[in-house]
């Protein structure tokens, strides 16, 4: 089973902040994380979907941050799951910074919503990971059985990097060690704190989105963790609609290329492919089943969304 850990939707850059009055520099700093990319790319549910299809699960993050006026609804994302409930799992975009309005989100995201993970963004979110209102809502995430996926949030010059980096996930892992933790796209920048915390908190893993449309940097990183023997805890994810699943998986195959003819060490084929095939869902405890029908809570919150 191919399970894409890390994907995208949403209707318009308004809802990641980016509306008539964000300013031009802004724009073109998130444009720059990705090479080759000089507009918005389509993340529309039709164009997601069609992307899906070399894959058997896709992961499907909302997101929310009072700090950049960033919101990309859960029940956006929720009807969209619900539409293909054997294709697609979604993923609450949760704020920790208002512990009272998280917890509540976090509670719907699970019983009404159908959400079977959640995502937070220190960065994006202006929180230190280890917040003590974080932390209620990762001990509550852990109850209810919601791995939670840390983003590195580098979209917008407003985020605040000092908060990306893994090694501050490490008091979070060592306060609640049945939490299950993904540090995505390894980490970058701090690519090597990551590796270190991979080999030492069993619950804790990292998606390898957003790496792969920078090949040295890729190559750099699955080298790293397959000499800390680390591999096993990597976790495939494609960060569409910045990159496809195909085009993703074809260059993690091509990384070896790189060094070509060097003396310079390769990963085993065997290795990457292992990446690509991994059972997410198992070692994250996440349910494939189909989301539950609706119940008229959440066909009240999919009118209000519309």
């Amino acid at each position: 089973m191919i399970v894409d850990c890390h994907t995208h939707i949403w209707e318009s850059p308004a809802q990641l902040g980016f509306d008539d009055a964000a300013s031009q520099s802004s724009r073109l700093a998130s444009l720059r994380l990705t090479p080759g990319l000089d507009r918005w790319p389509d993340a529309s549910m039709e164009s997601h979907f069609a992307a899906s299809d070399p894959v058997d699960k896709s992961l499907v993050f909302s997101f929310k941050s009072r700090y950049l006026g960033v919101e990309v609804p859960c029940a956006l994302v929720s009807r969209y799951v619900r539409q293909h409930p054997e294709k697609l799992i979604g993923v609450a975009g949760i704020d920790p910074t208002n512990l009272t309005e998280a917890l509540a989100d976090l509670q719907e995201a699970h019983g009404v919503l159908g959400m079977k993970a959640i995502t937070v963004s220190p960065a994006a979110q202006d929180f230190h990971p280890a917040d003590s209102r974080a932390m209620q809502v990762f001990a509550d995430a852990s109850r209810l059985g919601m791995p939670v996926i840390v983003d590195q949030g580098h979209f917008r010059v407003e985020s605040k990097m000092e908060f990306a980096r893994p090694v501050l996930l490490d008091e979070v892992a060592r306060d609640l060690p049945q939490l299950k933790l993904v540090i995505s796209h390894m980490g970058y920048p701090w690519v090597e704190e990551c590796v270190v915390l991979l080999g030492k908190h069993p619950n804790l893993y990292a998606d390898i989105s957003s790496l792969l449309h920078r090949p040295w940097q890729a190559y750099n990183a699955l080298l790293s963790a397959y000499q800390f023997g680390v591999i096993d805890k990597l976790l495939f994810g494609s960060d569409f609609p910045y990159t496809s699943a195909t085009t993703a998986i074809e260059s993690l195959y091509r990384i070896n290329q790189l060094v070509t003819g060097t003396n310079l060490p390769t990963v085993p084929r065997a290795q990457l492919a292992s990446i690509v095939e991994r059972d997410a869902l198992g070692l994250l405890g996440i349910s494939s089943t189909p989301v539950r029908q609706k119940n008229e809570r959440m066909e009240l919150i999919e009118t209000h969304d519309a």
